[in-house]
């Protein structure tokens, strides 16, 4: 038995990696995310057993916990086991935790890489994250952290040049209010909405106003002034 962790990228089937597709090919049970795009799942068998168990802002089908007993359950049940989850494993996707709960059951397991939509996401609209001289570093941060925790371990006083945030839209106001103690309320944000698939949608502000735009999830923000210069790239 082998449980593969798959990881289906930002969103755009297509996006999906060769070896998630060989994985998928030969699966007999595959537990899949909210955010992962249902056509991937047409890369495995048809008479391959599917089970939702995605999570949603303010809508958990299946708690973690839940889902780390279920991917062990079916493990010892068969031979293949795919854990399809948007984006990557390891960028906010827990993979971490589930990893653990097969290895404390001795099963085997592959992680597979997916492409994040912190970079997925404005790469595909040529937004670049990085650029010589306007930006050298970026920071990935969860704009949502686990409520049970005893002190939030994200401050908010990051330095990189391009902050990219997933998660966050639940409480854009709150954090956006937190950044602004270290960044100017006019430094420019911009949010990605449904990244890579055909309604995607960008909506540009700033620190300052981005709470005040009506947005709708999945989205990213991306705050820096990497925004401004996609923004005259592409004459917006």
């Amino acid at each position: 038995m082998v449980v593969y962790l798959v990881g289906a990228g930002p969103g755009d089937a297509d996006l999906i990696t060769l070896k998630a597709i060989k994985a998928l090919n030969k699966a007999d049970v595959v537990l899949y995310d909210y955010l992962a795009n249902d056509e991937i799942l047409e890369h495995a068998p048809k008479d391959a057993k599917k089970i939702y168990v995605g999570k949603k802002a303010g809508e958990h089908y299946k708690t973690q916990d839940q889902i780390n007993e279920l991917i062990v359950e079916q493990a010892k049940e068969n031979d293949t086991v795919v854990r399809l989850k948007g984006g990557d494993p390891f960028v906010f996707g827990r993979g971490g935790e589930e990893i653990l709960a097969l290895m404390e059951n001795d099963i085997k397991f592959e992680v597979i890489p997916g492409v994040t939509s912190a970079i997925g996401a404005p790469t595909s609209l040529g937004l670049p994250v990085t650029h010589r001289a306007i930006a050298t570093s970026v920071t990935l941060v969860t704009g949502h952290e686990d409520p049970t925790k005893k002190e939030s371990q994200v401050k908010w006083d990051y330095t990189a040049d391009t902050l990219v945030i997933l998660m966050g839209i639940g409480n854009i106001k709150e954090n956006t209010s937190e950044i602004m103690k270290y960044r100017s309320g006019d430094t420019p944000v911009c949010v990605i909405e449904s990244g890579t698939l055909p309604d995607e949608n960008v909506i540009f502000g700033t620190l300052e106003n981005i709470a005040d735009k009506e947005i709708n999830t999945p989205a990213i923000l991306i705050i820096g002034d990497v925004v401004s210069l996609y923004k005259d790239i592409y004459n917006y």
